[in-house]
């Protein structure tokens, strides 16, 4: 018998251990983890509500929503300045045995309630997509990316050879311009904190130039990532990469690593000193990724954003949905 209620939540130290726990038993993505749903809670979550789904007594699956005057929002706070740190892979997390469907779960949280709540369900797959149009009501997609990816479970330590001959000469070129370029991980915290600050610079020197905001230029957006940090380096599932060469920095990379999965999450590069066949993205994510493969890394995930290094580096793409879900009647009697 399968048991699903939607309520408010136990305090977070006994929300992180029952999180954790049915992590252990399920297929997941960073986003998903408690290190990035607990990060900076009580801020993100004001009006929580949990969706917690039992099978025999065991937790088969959970699901944090933010809770607004009609509407719920899955993993997020659903106010712009807090969900500025852009949430992607995102979704109802279930164990791989005895899991519920997604769409009865999705129905209950939708109508829990004498009026029911539209959800807004954002970065999430195309399972959850098909589970949305098929509760009933309306489904709209704000928006839909294709994110690149490379899967180096098939490319291997010669993963270059998959890429197109002019991305390749391109980086090799590239390489043979900067000399010696190495890549170098923050080893601490402190030193975490300290290469974030230089990315942000660079990022926001970039987006400035180009008359908009940039992502660091949001208070809220920083102040998550440095607890995220100081989180999730300790369990090594952050990494922040400096790559230089004599010297001189070439970038920045701050990538999350979860269960063989690394993804590019944000960067910052001095395009201003480069100059000639230089290209400071392509080198600095051509020396990450030769890392990753001798770490044994089997997916680097470039995440969502039409640049077209992210198309000329991946050999393979998955489709990540922002939807949200407007309740109809039929649904309603359904529940």
């Amino acid at each position: 018998m399968l048991k699903v209620a939607l309520q408010a939540p136990p305090a977070p130290a006994v929300l992180e251990a029952t999180w954790r726990e049915l992590e252990e038993r399920a297929d997941l993505s960073f986003f998903q983890s408690w290190t990035w749903t607990g990060c900076l809670f009580a801020e993100r979550f004001t009006h929580p509500l949990l969706l917690h789904a039992e099978r025999g007594g065991a937790v088969v699956a959970l699901g944090l929503f933010q809770r607004g005057v009609l509407s719920l929002h899955l993993g997020e706070s659903g106010v712009a300045d807090r969900d500025t740190i852009y949430i992607e892979h995102n979704g109802i997390l279930r164990a791989r045995e005895g899991a519920p469907e997604i769409a009865p779960l999705l129905r209950a949280a939708m109508c829990h309630r004498v009026v029911p709540r539209r959800l807004g369900l954002s970065g999430v797959d195309d399972a959850h997509q098909v589970a949305a149009s098929a509760i009933g009501g309306r489904v709209v997609e704000r928006r839909v990316h294709v994110v690149p990816t490379l899967d180096l479970r098939v490319a291997g330590a010669d993963w270059l050879a998959g890429l197109s001959a002019n991305t390749r000469q391109q980086m090799r070129r590239s390489m043979r311009a900067y000399g010696s370029p190495i890549v170098e991980r923050a080893q601490t915290v402190a030193q975490a904190h300290d290469f974030l600050d230089a990315l942000a610079a660079l990022h926001q020197q970039i987006w400035r130039q180009r008359s908009q905001p940039g992502a660091f230029a949001a208070p809220f957006f920083r102040r998550f990532h440095r607890e995220l940090i100081a989180r999730g380096l300790p369990r090594d599932e952050i990494d922040l990469l400096r790559v230089h060469a004599d010297g001189a920095t070439i970038g920045y990379l701050y990538n999350f690593r979860h269960r063989g999965r690394v993804l590019a999450y944000q960067s910052g590069f001095d395009y201003a000193a480069a100059h000639g066949a230089q290209r400071p993205g392509m080198t600095c994510h051509h020396l990450a990724i030769d890392m990753y493969v001798a770490a044994g890394a089997q997916i680097y995930d470039f995440l969502a954003g039409d640049h077209r290094y992210k198309r000329s580096l991946g050999n393979d793409q998955t489709r990540l949905h922002w939807l949200t879900l407007y309740p109809s009647l039929s649904a309603w009697r359904r529940r």
